[in-house]
Order: structure tokens, then C-alpha cells, then sequence
């Protein structure tokens, strides 16, 4: 038996930025959507946004505004986004006034105005703000009914007439499970604007969308001059070409650490450097990079702790000249300070950045800057945060060096604060340890997946020279601990006593 053709249903593109990959490939033409949430969330620069990206001439786009703000007193705000352009108004948008007629609370009279309008002009898209008044005005003097049926009505007329249409309506969570439009619409967009001790976060979650995988979960939105911005809380999972890491390994720019890692770290690989404030992990991180710009692979670093100009002149001092890279463009430094990120907005950045300049080498300084800038609902799944941007960018083919600060204890070998190694691939942990009232820098390979590794303890020097390695610690007991014994290896344990 022959299999019978599928319907094709045409996909839109929403011309928001991340919302296309959330949907599934875009949005389904022809459907009947809801834009629900409360307010201040950005439901109507979201339905502005896709409305400015799809009209045109040949499939226009309807506006009707039912008991909501003017078109004039939107527009104000609407044009100061990106996406607003002044021409479309002028030839294939157009904004419709039905608040004297909801106020009536005439059902019939607004779906037969709506019904003549769409008629006329045969839009492509067709937008009703604030549907949420006819449920107030059906409240009072019509049925819930009634409401359902003008409801049907509207969306097989809608459909009937092939536009795409978007209701926005302000709803509580609570009023998702019961109220009838629901379950009429092809497409429930709910958005969400939470507060977070003294941060505000918006977010946004497709809860229903017919006839295609939308990507589950809620997703984090950002309101900036483009206009919405949506960030997948899968970015770059989704993808499913993935770098093979090449068995070749790379410098870190320190030839005596590169043997003791037994030839440098493997390509695509991620390495952890690990030590408390003034070890050195920063020093390294910009050994890293400055390597790969002088073999000629693009670089780049997100700050979290410093700004980019504080970042270069520290790592001037040793002789590192990090400025010119970054002037002549093979070099980004992104700073990645401000508060209430997310790990998605934070792994967007950097992975535009690693396209931009087609990087092969990245430095995250710190994961605990890192942990400070997001927004503090975040903070609670770090662990899954990292692993998700870890993966995501060594799947773009890059390798990435992150630097994680260590409260330095003395009884105890700790690798992080997170309990993240099972991230890296390779780990090298600094510390310091006393002897003989000074303290001196100690550095051991913990970890090298697939690869052979040095298991002594190097003693290693910071100075205007840069990082030396110098000779492995010798004659000690309980250097892990920081607070090394002398040992004598040519007496027994009995003669030391």
C-alpha cells in the first residue's frame, strides 16, 4: 500500500531572533495563535516583531486593537526597535480601531467588522490586541459560550481566508487549564516576566504548537534595541553535526608544561585550571591564547571579573601583547559583566563571537564571575548550565581553557567549588603550599583523559618574564595538603619517627 502524500505546511520565518530554532524550524503558516502573559512581558513587541517581518505588499498584515492602547500611542514606543520600518506603514500594515464596538459588547458586530476588513484586503497576517477585553465584556454580558463560538468562528474564518493570526491576551498561569480558547488555537505562546530577589527575568515557553516539534522548557528573553531576543535553552545541542576533536595536540604556550602534559592538550578538548586568587590562571589563559594567535588560530576571551582594557594591561606586564591581536580583529574580548544573565544569552555571546572570528581558542575567566553575573534563579542549576555551554562549545570545534577560583584549604586537595570536573577533559590544579615560613607555587596535571601525564609537583614562578616552570618538588611529604613535612626517601618510616 502506497503511503499517501503529507500535507506541506509552510513555515514563516518570525524574523525574532531564536525563535525560529524554539518553534521548530519556524512558524506554521495559516495557523491560530495565542500570545498570552502578563503585563509588561512583551507580548506586543513580540506580535510587532513577526507582523514587521512578514508583512509585504502582496500579503498584508491586519492590526486590530480591541479596548488596548491606541496605534498611535504603540507606534511611539514600537519605533524605537530595529525591526520598525516606517515604509511598511505606508504599504502593507495597517492598524484597525474596534473599541467602540467592543465596548458594546456587540460579539457579532466586532467579528463581522473583522470579517469585512480581512475580506478586503486578503492579509497574510491578521492581529487582534488585547483579546483578553472581549473575555471581560463576554463576562458581563455574553456567555462563555458565546465567547468559545466567536472564537471558533474567528479562527475557521481566519483560516479559511489562509492568514496566519496571533491573539494577545493578558492571562494569569492559572486560567491556561480551563478557559476555552485554549484549546482552539494552533499555537500557545505564554510569556513570563519573574522576579528574582532584585532581579527581573523574561522568559518564554511555547506550550502547544501544531504539527511540528517545538523545543520544550522555557527560554530565557532579552528586551534590547533589535527589539526580543530569545535564547533556546538548547543553543547549539540542537545542531546535530559535531566537531570529531583531531588527535593532534596544541600548545598552551609554555613548552615545560606542554611535556608535562605529555605533548600539550588535545585539539577540541576542555582544560580546567583550577587555584585560588594570584595563581596564575588568568596568566595562563593568555598564554593560551596568545599561542594560538602566533601559530595562527583566531582567539577569544569572555571577562568576567575585569573589563577588557583592565585584562590587557594586566597580561601586558608579563609580556604578553594581547592589544594588537584584538585591534587587527583576530581577537575578541567580550565582557560579560552585567547582572541578570543567563547561560543561554552567555553561551550566545561567545559562540557569536567564536563565528565572527572563526576561533579554535576559547578562554571563560572566570566560572565564578561567571556564576556572579547570572540572574539568581539560574545560579541553582550551575552545573547543568556549564555542562550545556562546555558541550555546546567544543561541539563548534574550539578548544576551551576555563579558569575556576579555589578556596584554598590546608587538609585538603579540592579541584573547584562546583564539583565540575567530570566537564574537562584535562584539569591542572595550582595551589600554594608553605615551607620554611614562604610560600611557594606548586602545579600538578590532576587529570588527561586519553593521555599518558606527569604525577610529580612542579614548583613554578610568576614574574615580568612571564611563567617558568622550575624543578618538581622533592623531599617532601603532604604537599597536597599545603603544608609540606621534610622526607627523607633513604630512611625507613621507623628512622623518621
Amino acid at each position: 500500500m502506497s503511503k499517501q502524500k503529507k500535507v506541506i505546511i509552510r513555515k514563516l520565518a518570525t524574523g525574532v531572533q531564536g525563535l525560529d530554532e524554539v518553534c521548530g524550524g519556524g512558524l506554521p503558516e495559516y495557523s491560530f495563535n495565542i500570545i498570552g502573559g502578563s503585563p509588561g512581558c512583551g507580548k506586543t513587541t513580540l506580535a510587532h516583531q513577526i507582523m514587521f517581518a512578514n508583512a509585504t505588499p502582496e500579503k498584508p498584515a491586519l492590526f486590530f486593537t480591541i479596548l488596548g492602547e491606541p496605534a498611535f500611542k504603540m507606534l511611539r514606543y514600537q519605533q524605537q526597535y530595529d525591526f520598525f520600518d516606517h515604509e511598511k506603514l505606508k504599504s502593507c500594515i495597517r492598524f484597525i480601531n474596534l473599541s467602540k464596538l467592543a465596548l458594546e459588547g456587540d460579539l457579532d458586530a466586532v467579528l463581522n467588522e473583522i470579517v469585512k476588513e480581512v475580506a478586503a484586503t486578503s492579509p497574510g497576517l491578521v492581529i487582534v490586541d488585547s483579546f483578553r477585553t472581549m473575555n471581560w465584556n463576554a463576562q458581563s454580558g455574553n456567555s462563555s459560550g458565546e465567547l468559545q463560538a466567536f472564537v471558533q468562528k474567528l479562527a475557521l474564518y481566519l483560516a479559511s481566508w489562509q492568514a496566519t493570526t496571533f491573539l494577545i491576551a493578558e492571562y494569569s498561569d492559572s486560567e491556561i487549564q480551563n478557559h476555552p480558547i485554549f484549546t482552539v488555537a494552533d499555537g500557545l505562546f505564554w510569556l513570563y516576566q519573574k522576579v528574582e530577589r532584585n532581579s527581573i527575568v523574561r522568559k518564554m515557553q511555547i506550550m502547544k504548537l501544531r504539527g511540528q516539534a517545538s523545543i520544550p522548557g522555557i527560554h530565557t528573553i532579552r528586551l534590547n534595541e533589535s527589539g526580543m531576543q530569545i535564547f533556546p535553552r538548547t543553543f547549539g545541542l540542537t545542531n546535530t553535526e559535531s566537531h570529531n576533536p583531531a588527535p593532534n595536540r596544541i600548545s598552551l604556550g609554555i613548552p615545560e608544561l606542554d611535556a608535562l602534559m605529555g605533548g600539550g592538550v588535545h585539539e577540541g578538548n576542555s582544560l580546567i585550571v583550577s587555584g585560588p586568587s594570584g595563581a596564575g590562571k588568568s596568566i595562563l589563559g593568555a598564554y593560551f591564547i596568545a599561542e594560538g594567535l602566533r601559530v595562527g588560530e583566531a582567539g577569544v576571551i569572555a571577562v568576567f571579573e575585569e573589563t577588557p582594557d583592565s585584562y590587557l594591561r594586566h597580561v601586558s606586564q608579563i609580556g604578553i601583547d594581547l592589544a594588537g591581536p584584538r585591534k587587527d580583529g583576530r581577537l575578541q574580548i567580550i565582557y560579560l559583566r552585567p547582572l541578570d544573565l543567563s547561560v543561554d544569552e552567555t553561551l550566545h555571546e561567545v559562540a557569536e563571537a567564536v563565528k565572527r572570528v572563526g576561533a579554535k581558542r576559547i578562554v571563560i575567566d572566570s566560572l565564578a564571575g561567571f556564576e556572579m553575573a547570572l540572574a539568581p534563579g539560574f545560579r541553582f542549576d550551575f552545573r547543568e548550565s556549564l555542562y550545556r555551554m562546555i558541550r555546546s562549545l567544543t561541539k563548534l570545534g574550539v578548544t576551551v581553557l576555563s579558569t575556576v577560583e579555589t578556596q584554598e584549604k590546608f587538609d585538603s586537595f579540592g579541584l573547584s567549588n562546583y564539583n565540575i570536573s567530570f566537564l574537562s577533559d584535562s584539569i591542572i590544579r595550582l595551589r600554594y603550599v608553605s615551607i620554611r615560613g614562604r610560600l611557594r607555587k606548586l602545579l600538578a596535571i590532576v587529570k588527561m583523559r586519553g593521555s599518558e601525564h606527569s604525577s610529580e609537583m612542579y614548583e613554578y614562578s610568576i614574574s615580568a618574564s612571564g611563567i617558568k616552570i622550575e624543578k618538581p618538588f622533592k623531599n617532601y611529604r603532604g604537599l597536597i595538603s599545603g603544608i609540606p613535612s621534610p622526607w627523607d626517601p633513604t630512611r625507613g618510616p621507623d628512622e623518621e619517627k
